[in-house]
């Protein structure tokens, strides 16, 4: 006997394009971007909200810095930011052809490097952090031209360094000077030198330490220090660091390239460099 067939089965409505229920199955989740972690990418963190561009990226980690140079370091993980509104994930860059390395300063780094002999020339600066921070950014230069850089201890002691040393043609010296703007004790003592084998320029920065890029150590800005009082004192009081030496730490290992310092300084130690080995 044959059985009873069941109510035909209802057609979709007229314009459905899907015929059936668009939940019964899954939808395909698009894989998320993977994108290489090079300096030109500005990536989110979707968990903290800190959006940045990249710095450097290891294995394992990328180091992002936001616009107001605050910088962050994140794990390496599958789609764990956002690139240009899109799950992405940041992966390490691949190798570029290898060209010439590059030292601090970004000069053509001299392979297998043996200091020269020192010429007689000299570079002289106000203090040892100065002489410090030349050193880092600019020593294979240095090295490679054979030129010393001595700390003066202070500008008032140019003229009798002077005298005693007794520049010349083969004994040139640069003097790299704090505060060197109108008006200032530094601009009266440099315009007072007159020898041809000795030039004097700087930076307008009250302290070296200002010439470092507020971003490179972590701080929005240098804070303005009252005049009459101790400039490295009222900084490091703002910051709620506890003491210059402190500070100075700080300062001295955030420094790496040449772009950790401000243009006058750069423009200033490597117009020094040209006129001692000229």
């Amino acid at each position: 006997m044959p059985t009873a067939a069941g109510p035909p089965p209802v057609p979709p409505p007229a314009g459905d394009r899907y015929g059936r229920d668009v939940l019964a199955a899954p939808r395909a989740r698009r894989a998320p971007d993977r994108v290489p972690a090079t300096p030109d990418v500005v990536a989110e963190d979707p968990l903290s909200g800190f959006c940045g561009a990249v710095v450097s990226c290891t294995s394992s980690a990328v180091t992002l810095e936001d616009r107001h140079g605050r910088r962050r370091v994140f794990p390496l993980e599958d789609g764990a930011f956002l690139v240009d509104g899109r799950p992405a994930t940041l992966v390490r860059p691949t190798a570029a052809p290898a060209g010439p390395r590059r030292s601090a300063s970004g000069s053509v780094e001299v392979a297998g490097l043996r200091a020269r002999t020192a010429r007689a020339s000299r570079i002289w600066v106000e203090g040892i952090h100065d002489a410090a921070l030349v050193e880092r950014v600019w020593g294979h230069d240095l090295r490679v031209e054979g030129i010393v850089v001595e700390p003066l201890d202070g500008l008032d002691n140019l003229p009798a360094a002077l005298a005693e040393f007794g520049p010349g043609t083969d004994r040139r010296v640069g003097v790299l000077a704090d505060h060197l703007v109108a008006g200032s004790k530094e601009s009266r003592i440099a315009a007072s030198v007159s020898s041809p084998y000795v030039l004097v320029t700087g930076h307008p920065y009250i302290d070296i330490w200002q010439a470092v890029r507020p971003g490179a150590v972590g701080i929005a800005a240098w804070p303005v220090v009252p005049r009459g009082q101790d400039w490295k004192t009222g900084v490091c009081r703002q910051l709620g660091v506890s003491d210059p030496i402190t500070m100075w730490g700080r300062i001295n290992g955030s420094v790496r390239t040449v772009r950790d310092l401000d243009t006058p300084l750069i423009t200033a130690v490597e117009r020094l460099i040209d006129f001692v080995t000229g």
